[in-house]
């Protein structure tokens, strides 16, 4: 029998330490084994003199046309906090990640397991925002012997539509490079068409850079991705009799967000049967729209047990 998962609600309140107290970002590229990805990566690492959990990294994996710096703040955070290091990570046709023909949840879970082995990593946890959340999913399905847990950002190991948003944003990008732009404003009036909200339309240019001409182009491969959309509202695994993750795994949900319904709830207990919920008041965004909810709720859940 199923044990009964534990929901909550995050509450605003975790206080802020001086950013002066956090240590310094250092980037790093990480070669893996043949048929995987070279994934790029920022190590964030806690205090020198505060170092307890060196054997037990976090991996924080970002959401689709994310990179590993979107989770700048909330890594650095977390890492000083919790003392562990903090691998943030681009994902395959993300950020500094080489492309690849092939854009799935196993190829990525392939690609995240391949660091773990290659760079010996012992215990680590993960974290994944919505892309991200999926490829840890797959991953604890997968080789659940490879890590101790995991925290999945508002998304359920569901077959379920992408939101039609995302379709529209790679035609707004395919656009912008269609015009030869040279000027990020320039840009953004072009993305305007095809989205009236400004964040997210910083978001998606920050993955604009400039060529040799001057001309700018976007770092993740429009055709792929646009090719890739159904195999992201996929999940890899559909029977939990074949496939379970019985440590523990958090569920951080946005409560504004229809990627996690309630109906979903049951589906997650039958993977993941030690799984808590934690629900936030926030869209699909939420390690930006609320992140010191989203801190508490993942320090909650990895601090060490007294």
């Amino acid at each position: 029998m199923l044990s009964p998962a534990v929901c909550r609600t995050a509450t605003a309140g975790l206080a802020r330490l001086p950013a002066s107290r956090l240590a310094p970002v250092t980037p790093r590229f990480f070669a893996t084994q043949t048929g995987t990805i070279d994934l790029a990566y920022d190590l964030h690492e806690p205090p020198k003199s505060d170092r307890s959990r060196q054997d037990a990294p976090i991996i924080f994996m970002h959401g689709l046309f994310g990179s590993k710096k979107n989770n700048r703040s909330v890594s650095k955070v977390l890492a000083r906090d919790l003392k562990r290091h903090v691998f943030a990570v681009d994902l395959r046709n993300h950020g500094e990640s080489p492309h690849a023909p092939i854009h799935n949840y196993t190829a990525m879970a392939e690609d995240v397991a391949a660091f773990i082995n290659q760079n010996g990593i012992e215990n680590p946890t993960l974290i994944g925002h919505s892309m991200g959340a999926k490829t840890a999913m797959a991953l604890a399905l997968d080789q659940p012997d490879l890590i101790s847990d995991f925290v999945s950002v508002d998304n359920a190991p569901l077959d379920a539509a992408l939101n039609g948003s995302f379709a529209k944003y790679i035609q707004g990008m395919r656009k912008i490079e269609d015009a030869g732009v040279t000027r990020q404003s320039d840009a953004d009036k072009i993305l305007a068409e095809y989205e009236s909200d400004l964040t997210i339309r910083q978001f998606l240019l920050g993955n604009l850079a400039r060529n040799e001409d001057g001309v700018q182009k976007f770092r993740v491969p429009l055709a792929t991705l646009a090719k890739s959309l159904d195999n992201l509202g996929d999940f890899p695994f559909k029977d939990p009799n074949q496939a379970r993750f019985v440590k523990p795994a958090l569920f951080v949900r946005g409560t504004k967000s229809r990627y996690v319904p309630d109906e979903a709830i049951p589906i997650i207990g039958q993977f993941f049967p030690r799984f808590q919920m934690v629900d936030v008041d926030a869209g699909h965004w939420v390690t930006s729209e609320k992140p010191q909810e989203f801190l508490k709720a993942v320090i909650e859940f990895l601090k060490p047990q007294e």
